[in-house]
C-alpha cells in the first residue's frame, strides 16, 4: 500500500517544511518491512481554483476511485494513534493499494465534487475541534504516520 499526503497550498522552506521532510523520511523507514510501499507529499497548488469545488477537484485530481480517502476536517471523528494504526493496517490487510489523506484549502472540501466511487471510499478524520493552520495538519499528519508506522512496527516510540 501507497500513503500519500495531498494537500492545498505550497510549503517551500522553513520549520514546517523541515519538520514534514523528516516525519516523511521516519515513515519510510519503517515502512517497507510493514507492506507499504512508500509514504509521499504532493503539494497541490490551489491559487487559481475558481470555487471551492474547483479546488477539491484540483486537490484529488490524480486520487482514483479504487483510492481509500482520507479527509482531514475538524468535523471527522478523532481517533488515537492507536486506533490510527489499527485503521492504516486493516485496510493495508484488505487490499487497499492507495490511501489518500487529503487537507483541503481554507474553506474545506467540496462533498459534492467527489466522484460517487471515490465518496463511497471516503472518511473524515481530525485533529480535534480546533482549528489548525494547514501547515501545522501538514505536520501533524505526517507525525501521526509516522507514529502509526511505528505502532505497527513494535519500535518504543509511542507510549501509552
Amino acid at each position: 500500500m501507497k500513503i500519500t499526503i495531498r494537500a492545498s497550498g505550497l510549503i517551500k522552506s522553513g520549520p514546517e517544511r523541515e519538520l514534514i521532510d523528516d516525519y516523511i523520511m521516519r515513515a519510510n523507514g519503517l515502512a517497507s518491512n510493514l507492506g507499504v510501499s512508500g509514504v509521499e507529499e504532493s503539494a497541490i497548488d490551489t491559487r487559481k481554483a475558481k470555487s471551492r469545488s474547483h479546488e477539491t477537484q484540483m486537490i484529488l485530481a490524480s486520487v482514483d476511485n479504487s483510492s481509500k480517502l482520507v479527509i482531514l476536517d475538524e468535523r471527522g471523528k478523532a481517533l488515537t494513534s492507536r486506533q490510527m494504526a489499527k485503521q492504516i493496517a486493516n485496510w493495508r490487510d484488505d487490499g487497499t493499494r492507495h490511501l489518500v489523506f487529503a487537507i483541503g484549502g481554507a474553506d474545506g472540501f467540496d462533498s459534492a465534487a467527489l466522484s460517487p466511487a471515490l465518496a463511497a471510499r471516503t472518511v473524515k478524520w481530525s485533529f480535534g475541534t480546533q482549528v489548525w493552520p494547514h501547515k501545522l495538519v501538514r505536520v501533524m499528519i505526517a507525525e501521526q504516520l509516522y507514529r502509526a508506522l511505528a505502532i505497527l512496527a513494535g519500535t518504543p516510540y509511542h507510549r501509552d
